[in-house]
């Protein structure tokens, strides 16, 4: 997590971000940043316009995997989009906030209600190199047929089994299995479905 540990390594702050290692948000990481938040804004300008046809076709080029059928309201806000992948028949509601640093991948039919957040940023618990602004990511995974209730916060690293259910406002910590209610925070299951 210092620079003596990366004074050897070749790659960029970009290939260390994308592989997933620790990283500083150099030049080219906030340039690839800023070009998302761009068509982000534009994306939510054209929704709000009704323009859906022209807002469609600038989430494909936003999003990296984006299925069939995908609902997204405006706004949404991104780190990059290009590291998040969505599976067809997906509805995201109003105000999601996915900070895809690391892989965001989201099956299909999906719910996810509004004012969610999935965040994948971490930084170091100590001081030192949290000052010196190193960071890192975990991916987070939502399988299908998964329903995020309003207001919900996914932490780095979790997935969350198919048809589980999260309730509204609980903060995620950890992985949830199938088929299953969590709620509260920390997220706790409280029920097995089916």
């Amino acid at each position: 997590m210092s620079s003596a540990q990366y004074s050897q390594d070749e790659r960029s702050n970009y290939e260390r971000l994308r592989a997933g290692d620790w990283y500083k948000a150099d030049a080219e990481v906030l340039e690839k940043a800023f070009a998302a938040q761009q068509l982000a804004h534009r994306y939510n300008v054209l929704t709000h316009e009704g323009c859906t046809s022209e807002a469609q076709a600038l989430l494909a080029e936003l999003i990296g995997e984006l299925g069939q059928d995908v609902q997204i309201r405006a706004p949404l806000r991104v780190d990059y989009g290009t590291h998040m992948s969505i599976g067809d028949r997906t509805f995201v509601n109003t105000g999601l906030v996915a900070l895809d640093v690391a892989p965001i991948t989201i099956g299909s039919d999906c719910l996810i209600g509004p004012n969610c957040q999935l965040l994948t940023p971490t930084h170091p618990l100590e001081a030192g190199p949290r000052r010196d602004k190193w960071e890192s990511a975990e991916p987070i995974i939502l399988e299908d047929n998964v329903w995020l209730g309003g207001g919900v916060i996914v932490c780095p690293g979790v997935t969350i089994g198919e048809n589980s259910v999260i309730g509204a406002g609980a903060v995620v910590t950890r992985t949830i299995p199938a088929n299953v209610v969590a709620v509260g925070n920390p997220a706790r299951v409280v029920k097995k479905l089916g």
